[in-house]
């Protein structure tokens, strides 16, 4: 069903089915219950109190909890500007986000809040039912992506659309609602179907979350679906899972199948407030394109959408890279793909300078490669995104990788598992190049698979 905005959802369903489980969420051990009835009276009045409060844009500092759900519901309805913000993400990149967003007041817990507080920007300019999502590239590189309640239910309807719910369904919601992909694809895509969505635990519950709600409905990135499958967590009553924010590898989406289980991988960006396309057939890879957006190929390569309803409405103070990524309308992807006979979008690699992981995060490559260059001594090398994670390639003939990795061994210490490279490979003649004399990652890639 489509909905005009946050309001219209909880008041039609409050309605039509009010004492219909909406959230379920666990308290002192045991399973909690917000019905759609008391879910908007609690919106509704969260939002009156926020009214009266000093400060145009609100912080929620998301933690995923019930109370999470209710404030950014509330925010959205009294008209202040709204972001979403990961509090477990480091003070520093929090510290940059809450500036650059200029944000009046903060939700979530109170040491953060505190010491939070004095990057706040207390005259800050509101705009009602526009809700800000941070990008998740790397800190000094993520950007404020402006969206509204209107764009974000426009997406929740394209995904209902091709993969309905049904009011007896039950979704968990494991991905962070600071993340646009798990606040649509967790959250929004179940209340807007009717259904009731169970909110996890956290990330210590990951693996006994699915045996505690018992859903028939889950999304996860690709690395949660790895760990799931891994600790044998997903429920027998586990119907339909639905995969995004990254690359999938096949063994992963055959580990599902395999399980008698639907899986389904889908495609979508911050700036088309999540979703554009999902798989519904034998093939993952081949995904129909949802029915409010449109997607043509450049003649490069490059995926472009046009997404009137869930397009955003660009980058948050920076009219230079909305101008950049968006042209009369249509999205400039920076991904590269093709349509197939039947019109469905196939991925076939990346253009930006950026690589998208398991997880969901994505790595800023000029600053991995150039921290790889320094310490090898060379720059005749790139970074690429296999299966299993960043891949060094290097330009040159076959050579012993142990003094390699040892010169790099420090480097990957100080990072992330995620984005540690996983193999070094050795590509046997010049990298190929731009005019400039930069290397085309995306070409290196595409001839790469080309050779398997």
């Amino acid at each position: 069903m489509r909905f005009s905005g946050f309001g219209a959802m909880l008041s039609h369903w409050a309605a039509a089915a009010p004492d219909r489980p909406a959230l379920i969420y666990a308290q002192q051990g045991q399973t909690a219950v917000c019905t759609f009835g008391a879910l908007e009276r609690r919106a509704l009045d969260r939002a009156q109190a926020l009214k009266q409060t000093a400060g145009f844009c609100r912080g929620i500092l998301c933690d995923g909890s019930f109370d999470c759900v209710v404030e950014i519901f509330a925010a959205v309805l009294s008209g202040k500007r709204t972001v979403l913000l990961s509090d477990s993400a480091s003070d520093r990149a929090l510290m940059d986000m809450v500036r650059e967003a200029e944000i009046s007041s903060l939700w979530g817990d109170p040491d953060l809040v505190e010491e939070l507080s004095p990057c706040l920007t207390p005259d800050a300019e509101g705009g009602s039912d526009r809700i800000l999502f941070f990008t998740s590239g790397t800190t000094d590189r993520s950007k404020a992506v402006v969206l509204t309640g209107a764009s974000l239910m426009g997406s929740a309807y394209n995904g209902g659309a091709l993969l309905p719910l049904t009011p007896e369904d039950r979704l968990l919601c494991l991905l962070p609602l600071d993340h646009v992909f798990g606040f649509v694809c967790g959250l929004l895509w179940g209340l807007s179907c009717g259904a009731a969505v169970a909110l996890g635990r956290g990330a210590r519950h990951y693996h006994d979350d699915c045996a505690f709600f018992r859903p028939t409905a889950v999304s996860v990135v690709p690395l949660l679906l790895g760990f799931l499958l891994q600790q044998g967590a997903l429920n027998e009553e586990l119907k339909t899972v639905l995969v995004g924010a990254g690359g999938c590898p096949k063994p992963l989406l055959d580990g599902v199948q395999a399980m008698g289980k639907q899986v389904h991988f889908g495609y979508g960006l911050t700036e088309t407030s999540s979703g554009v396309a999902l798989s519904l057939g034998s093939d993952p890879y081949a995904m129909t394109i949802c029915p409010d957006d449109a997607i043509t190929i450049a003649d490069d390569g490059e995926v472009l959408i046009s997404a009137p309803t869930c397009v955003m409405e660009g980058y948050w103070r920076r009219p230079e890279d909305t101008a950049a990524a968006l042209a009369n309308g249509v999205l400039h992807t920076g991904d590269l793909g093709r349509l197939d006979w039947a019109g469905r979008l196939v991925l076939t690699g990346r253009k930006k300078e950026t690589l998208v992981l398991m997880d969901g995060t994505k790595l800023f490559l000029p600053e991995y490669e150039g921290a790889i260059a320094q310490a090898l001594n060379t720059m005749d090398l790139c970074v690429v995104l296999e299966d299993r994670g960043p891949i060094l390639v290097l330009e040159g003939p076959e050579q012993d990788k142990g003094p390699l990795w040892e010169k790099l061994r420090p480097l990957m210490a100080d990072r992330p598992r995620g984005q540690q490279l996983r193999d070094i490979v050795f590509f046997g003649r010049p990298l190929p190049r731009t005019a400039s004399g930069k290397i085309m990652r995306w070409a290196v890639q595409r001839e790469g698979k080309e050779e398997q």
